[in-house]
């Protein structure tokens, strides 16, 4: 592989993961006067778990801010090359996942990911946006609708675009998959929390 093409993806990678790493649900719900949203519910900072506060207007802005953060980081990259942007996409997932700033502590990267994916690859962002909606609505459950679109992600990327964007794909719905090991323990037991639960 070209020398510069490698550059181009650890440039995307790095500036990816900081874009990635600013944790909205954190800083919205401080800002808010909240408590700590890493001391409720699940401790995730994500916006399932800023819903718990009651506030739906806050997991709402951290729902599009976390998406919007990664679709941002790809975009800005792409203006550079392909590959700046592909590892954008890995960075800015990487990025929310483990944050320095929380000492690596971050959230469960669904938002983020389906985010990088709209800009990425936009039909297959498309699509498990449009699969994660139908799941939860069905199950009610955000943990479940997140594995069920990570799971189909890379199959939906391989069959559309092919090649480095199913690899890349496959990598970030594994890092998620990694991320909701607990909601799958729980998902199996029958006692993980619905969409909507305060506890």
């Amino acid at each position: 592989m070209d020398l510069f093409l490698i550059l181009y993806g650890v440039l995307g990678l790095c500036g990816g993961y900081i874009f990635g790493s600013i944790p909205f649900g954190l800083v919205l719900t401080k800002m808010a006067g909240l408590d700590d949203i890493r001391k409720i519910g699940s401790g995730n900072i994500g916006a399932t778990n800023v819903l718990r506060t009651g506030r739906k207007d806050l997991a709402l802005l951290t729902l599009l801010c976390d998406s919007g953060k990664g679709a941002f980081s790809v975009l800005v990259f792409a203006t550079i090359s392909p590959f700046a942007a592909i590892g954008a996409a890995l960075g800015s997932v990487m990025g929310h996942l483990y944050p320095v700033w929380l000492k690596f502590k971050g959230g469960k990267g669904v938002a983020t990911t389906l985010g990088v994916l709209i800009a990425l690859i936009p039909a297959v962002g498309i699509l498990s946006c449009a699969l994660w909606l139908v799941t939860a609505l069905f199950f009610r459950m955000s943990s479940l609708a997140a594995l069920v679109a990570m799971l189909l992600a890379p199959l939906f990327a391989g069959v559309m675009y092919g090649g480095v964007y199913a690899l890349i794909t496959l990598l970030i719905a594994a890092l998620v998959w990694i991320k909701h090991k607990d909601n799958i323990y729980r998902i199996i037991r029958g006692t993980e929390p619905k969409i909507g639960d305060k506890k």
